[in-house]
């Protein structure tokens, strides 16, 4: 096989593609991408999950950190992208999660925390969410869940600060 032709092969096979893109962005960049997930909760205590459109699977409201972006401008981007939703403050850190398994696309680290907001919740994001809704704390459809999400979930409900 030439050269050519295995790098067409690699190239023009969309399961490959993936792959090698992912593949020459880890020798480029060598850094995991930084994300937030929220644990919004609303005034009458109800917490806000989103359903994503990648695995159809309920998730926390959140993406990563744009350049130039802080958390609280993430928090504050994707709360209102996501759901609609403006944030009135953020409460705490719920945890760190750093593990190179936890996202299956890339490598990413997530700083999570709990979040007060206000308004009617109204999907922005099309491409990514496919529903936007609010569970009681005691009737989260916990699992299953986008990437680690239920433990995110499961440590904020324990009340605990995790790093991982």
């Amino acid at each position: 096989m030439s050269v050519v032709t295995f790098l067409n092969s690699l190239i023009y096979s969309p399961s490959n593609l993936w792959r090698v893109a992912k593949s020459i962005l880890g020798i480029i960049f060598r850094h995991p991408i930084p994300g937030t997930s929220i644990i919004a909760i609303l005034p009458d205590g109800k917490i806000v999950l989103v359903r994503r459109s990648d695995d159809g699977c309920w998730a926390l409201p959140g993406g990563m950190v744009d350049w130039g972006e802080d958390i609280p401008s993430v928090v504050r981007r994707e709360l209102r992208e996501e759901t609609g939703l403006e944030l009135v403050k953020i409460r705490r850190l719920v945890g760190v999660y750093s593990s190179p398994e936890r996202d299956p696309r890339i490598h990413s680290i997530c700083v999570v925390v709990e979040a007060e907001v206000e308004g009617e919740m109204n999907l922005q994001d099309h491409l990514e969410v496919l529903e936007v809704q609010a569970f009681p704390p005691t009737s989260l459809p916990l699992t299953p869940m986008s990437h680690d999400h239920y433990q995110q979930l499961q440590d904020y409900l324990s009340g605990s600060t995790t790093i991982v």
